[in-house]
């Protein structure tokens, strides 16, 4: 679907509001990066802040219930193993079982879906308040954030900790409908269990936010997630061996 100028300036807005982080009710930055032919490679940024952190080499498939409906997700971690490695990591902890979809965007545009703050699996805890929760490592009782990892078109290795600046390459995960990404503050590397599915080609997220998969089978499923909706069960089905570090290691 084309989005016109006039819904492209709501869906900005929309996305202010519910890309919250984990770990900051802080509005996210809503930049987006200029593609052209003669764009730049960024140099590569290392992250100190990723060593520790699991790491996928290599590809996975996730299978995700929701409302009795299978959504399958191909999760990248050639192209984005840290962010595709900790959520790996985090639905073989069974982090995201139970957990609730607090932000539903379909209108005026389809926007996004968005789940995994760990505070929802207590019907109790307010709604308002979800998109504030992280995950605790229980290794560490402190919560776990990855940084902004992002690869650009021509790159050998992704950039971390920083957004792409306009007028350098474009990201090799784009925001195309069914891309799976982290949702975070505006702070690049707040990232931690939130992610979100797009519900449409949101370019303007690209080069912003990680992107680390897409849903290969049931975007008709996800289409129909409404708000409150639960995550039933987050399978591992193919990869797991691909997992370096976290849970699979201790």
């Amino acid at each position: 679907m084309k989005i016109t100028i006039n819904s492209w300036i709501v869906s900005v807005f929309v996305m202010v509001a519910l890309l919250v982080g984990a770990c900051s009710p802080t509005d996210p930055s809503t930049s987006s990066p200029a593609a052209t032919e003669t764009a730049s490679v960024p140099a590569v940024e290392t992250s100190p802040q990723a060593a520790d952190l699991p790491r996928l080499e290599g590809e996975a498939t996730v299978e995700m219930i929701v409302n009795g409906s299978p959504i399958t997700i191909q999760v990248d971690g050639m192209n984005a193993p840290v962010t595709a490695g900790n959520f790996v990591d985090l639905v073989q902890r069974g982090v995201y079982d139970g957990l609730v979809f607090h932000r539903v965007e379909k209108q005026p545009e389809p926007f996004v879906v968005q789940g995994g703050d760990p505070q929802s699996s207590d019907p109790n805890f307010p709604a308002a308040q979800l998109g504030t929760g992280s995950f605790v490592d229980p290794e560490t009782s402190a919560p776990r954030y990855v940084p902004l990892e992002i690869k650009p078109e021509g790159a050998e290795e992704p950039v971390y900790s920083q957004p792409l600046a306009a007028g350098s390459a474009r990201p090799v995960l784009k925001h195309t409908r069914s891309a799976v990404a982290m949702a975070r503050s505006n702070l690049p590397d707040s990232a931690s269990s939130q992610f979100y599915f797009a519900l449409s080609d949101l370019s303007f997220l690209d080069g912003n936010y990680a992107v680390f998969g897409y849903v290969t089978e049931g975007m008709d499923v996800v289409d129909q997630i409404e708000r409150g909706d639960r995550i039933e069960s987050a399978t591992v089905t193919a990869g797991a061996e691909n997992l370096q570090g976290g849970a699979a290691a201790n």
